[in-house]
């Protein structure tokens, strides 16, 4: 079956990220009295950041206090503040290399082109806005992890995206990822192509651990792969 719709994740894949979602994580923790690495960090990289902070809290967190919902929707507020400031305001924010330019190619080869994410909205929205993809007809539709009943590793954004694009099998569905959420995402769905981005949070060795059917160094490998695939 010919590929339909192509699903493709946000930090780290298609937009540049020089560690920075991870920086605000750790100052999040940071401000509520937990220190946690960069390396930690990374760990959670793709999932919904409230089971993130949840996780970390379990992990690194030695204290006495109750690690609650209301614990973590505090620290995920800060996260949230943080993250709709700097990707509004930070001179560093920007696509990474080639990602309009492959979107492009995708639409022209006639394919609905869509991007998920472990952001809630309230973050997504204004990433989205300053990147111009949807005002420039380069990307069909956007899905959040808030948005859905459960965000990565799960498959529901993938099923939400194939919704609002009118797309009925995954195997008619590429996913695109930079972290181990991602390919555990694609496959969960029955995703034909899953693809890794290996110049994200996630190294070439630690992707080969996931099932996957590509690994790739530059979104411009992709529509060939997809070609091929049809």
């Amino acid at each position: 079956m010919a590929i339909e719709l192509v699903i493709f994740d946000l930090a780290g894949t298609t937009v540049k990220d020089n560690k920075d979602v991870h920086r605000v994580l750790q100052q999040a923790l940071q401000q509520h009295g937990v220190d946690i690495s960069i390396e930690d960090a990374n760990g959670v990289m793709g999932i919904p950041k409230p089971v993130a902070i949840d996780q970390l809290l379990r992990k690194r967190y030695t204290g006495t206090k109750a690690i609650t919902e209301n614990w973590i929707d505090d620290i995920h507020r800060v996260f949230v503040q943080q993250m709709i400031d700097f990707y509004k305001h930070d001179s560093s924010v920007g696509e990474k290399d080639g990602a309009s330019e492959t979107f492009r190619k995708l639409k022209e080869m006639k394919l609905k082109v869509v991007v998920d994410t472990g952001f809630d909205r309230q973050i997504t929205a204004p990433l989205l806005e300053r990147l111009g993809w949807q005002k420039a007809n380069l990307v069909d539709a956007s899905v959040t992890s808030d948005e859905v009943p459960r965000g990565r590793p799960y498959p529901d954004m993938i099923f939400r995206a194939m919704e609002l694009t009118g797309i009925r099998d995954a195997k008619a569905v590429a996913k695109i990822g930079d972290t181990a959420s991602d390919l555990q995402e694609g496959n969960a769905a029955g995703c034909a192509l899953v693809v890794g981005v290996t110049t994200g949070a996630f190294s070439r060795e630690e992707l080969l651990k996931e099932k996957h059917t590509h690994l790739i160094n530059h979104l411009s490998e992709l529509p060939e792969i997809i070609a091929q695939h049809s």
